[in-house]
């Protein structure tokens, strides 16, 4: 009797636990389809970053002065706002600087709302303007960021000032979108580079094989499919997909040649990766600042727009992005680990 309690005990554990295994996931699966997915409407934010930062500015002045100088203090900011709200309109209106911030993943995600950020903005920006995009990407799929790099190209194609501001990290495909810019700016110990291209996939065929499964792959067109995740992958596959990553190698380099004629583009496409005093050197990039200082230079001589749009993202898609980014993370740094 006992030995049959037992049994009974260990199935109902093991059904509780097959439960939480099976059953949570998909219960997440369920909420995220129940949720509303992002339409493209999602409107577009404008933060005047002179006046913020002034005002960030002016809040620290009065709480660190003296209590008696205090009153006296905020008194005179008030009559000096005052003052500027009614000066006459004839002074000649300064050149605008439009921030726009990517935070690239592997699809590189961010390019719905660059394209429509970019799309706006060319309806607004003149020649005297300019655009700066804060950029931070380890890289991901050639064609997302394909388009990436061709939203920016949009930029220059209008004669409008792009620069390209990285505080972490811009490789491979995050590289590739950077190129794109009049001028490159990085953090000294920014990543830049990684010019290469990866292909890589688990192959399942021995597993299935001591199964006793067999897996059937059909295809009109010699090289429709070349390396598959559960079929035998041959020689000539691999070649054709050594082939494929080749092109698209030389398609990356010519990329770069094209916006950056001045690189050496054979030195630096070797699939490595620079911190930003070295990429400097190497004319990866043409300038050493953060962000954060060359917006306070600019702010001397521009009005500082910051343009962005809030796109909520389902569960999933956040648990994937951030197991995506750190993959891809693990591979850029694998060298200084």
């Amino acid at each position: 009797m006992m030995a049959i309690l037992a049994d009974v005990a260990t199935f109902a554990l093991k059904l509780i636990i097959l439960v939480a295994v099976i059953g949570i996931p998909l219960a997440l699966i369920l909420r995220v389809a129940r949720q509303p997915q992002a339409d493209g409407s999602a409107p577009i934010q404008v933060q005047p970053l002179n006046r913020h930062l002034r005002e960030r500015a002016e809040q620290i002045k009065v709480e660190i002065a003296p209590a008696s100088h205090r009153k006296a203090l905020q008194q005179s900011l008030r009559r000096q706002h005052k003052d500027e709200a009614k000066a006459p309109g004839g002074q000649p209106a300064r050149p605008r600087l439009f921030v726009l911030d990517f935070e690239g993943d592997l699809r590189a995600s961010a390019v719905t709302s660059l394209r429509e950020e970019i799309t706006a903005l060319l309806q607004v920006a003149g020649s005297g303007d300019e655009i700066v995009v804060r950029l931070e990407s380890p890289g991901g799929m050639v064609h997302s960021y394909g388009l990436a790099a061709s939203q920016l190209a949009r930029i220059r194609k209008r004669g409008i000032r792009l620069t390209v501001v990285v505080d972490k990290v811009a490789a491979s495909g995050g590289y590739m979108m950077a190129c794109v810019a009049d001028r490159i700016i990085a953090a000294p110990f920014a990543i830049i580079g990684s010019i290469g291209v990866v292909l890589q996939m688990p192959n399942f065929h021995r597993f299935l094989k001591r199964k006793d499964i067999d897996f059937e792959l059909l295809t009109a067109g010699e090289h429709k499919r070349t390396l598959t995740l559960f079929g035998e992958n041959s020689e000539p596959a691999r070649a054709k997909a050594m082939e494929e990553l080749e092109d698209t190698h030389t398609l990356f380099k010519e990329f770069i040649s094209q916006h950056r004629p001045q690189l050496d583009v054979d030195r630096v496409a070797n699939g490595e990766h620079w911190f930003g005093a070295r990429a400097l050197d190497l004319g990866l990039v043409d300038e050493l600042s953060t962000s954060d200082d060359y917006l306070l230079q600019r702010m001397e001589t521009h009005e500082v727009f910051n343009l962005y749009q809030h796109r909520p993202k389902p569960l999933m898609q956040r648990i994937a992005d951030r197991m995506s980014a750190a993959l891809q993370y693990a591979a850029v740094f694998r060298k200084r680990a």
